[in-house]
């Protein structure tokens, strides 16, 4: 194994909470059944078999040195910022925010940043169904899904404050949507793949979760907006 990948598994682990030493994935029946950690952990290993068949698949469509996005380091910490792994919570154990706080923070969010508030709503709606304390197995957190990048990006000090993330996730979605242009359906992709695949496509690219994601938000933004 490389030291790249090696790298890349100690950057995912940093998200996982403690397992018990008591409980094994796959345990034989009768014996206990698998902790949330140990759940977690199993989703992780699904979610790296499915980024190599991504890798393959972005290989074949662009020859070449395989796209860095799938080693990245862990990024840099932002000074004053409560370590980000220390914030993690394992799963979304929460109900979603009321119409009328998610309509608020949205169009202060919309105003703020020039964004179409339909458009934050719906982003919102798919990344999270409104539930501010949502982490994906991939570590994003909160309302927006928010990635530790783009948490250190915004110097977002709590990514499950609705506000606060809201916030940043407006201000990347505005990013993106200057980087291509005001290209809808590219600057969603890039919200959920990252640039390099975008990039390296020249459109949304061949990544099934990535073509239904796009597909969703521009199905359920009003038809004036697609």
């Amino acid at each position: 194994m490389t030291r790249a990948y090696l790298c890349g598994f100690a950057f995912l682990a940093c998200f996982l909470p403690p397992t018990s030493p008591a409980q094994t994935v796959g345990a034989p029946a009768g014996q206990p059944s698998l902790s949330p950690a140990e759940l977690q952990q199993a989703s992780v290993a699904k979610m790296m078999q499915s980024v190599a068949l991504q890798e393959v698949s972005v290989r074949k469509q662009a020859p070449g040195p395989p796209p860095k996005f799938f080693l990245l380091p862990p990024p840099a910490a932002t000074p004053g910022l409560v370590p980000y792994s220390a914030t993690v919570a394992p799963f979304a154990d929460c109900d979603p925010l009321p119409s009328a706080q998610i309509d608020a923070v949205v169009e202060r969010a919309a105003t703020a940043q020039s964004v179409d508030p339909d458009l934050l709503r719906s982003v919102i709606r798919q990344e999270s169904a409104f539930r501010p304390c949502s982490v994906s197995v991939k570590g994003a957190v909160g309302l927006m899904q928010l990635m530790p990048a783009t948490i250190n990006q915004f110097s977002v000090s709590d990514p499950f404050d609705p506000m606060k993330n809201v916030d940043a996730g407006a201000k990347l979605l505005k990013q993106l949507l200057n980087k291509y242009s005001g290209d809808l359906a590219r600057a969603l992709a890039a919200y959920n793949a990252g640039t390099v695949p975008v990039d390296s496509a020249g459109a949304v690219p061949d990544i099934p979760e990535t073509l239904n994601y796009v597909k969703k938000i521009l199905s359920d933004l009003p038809a004036k907006k697609n």
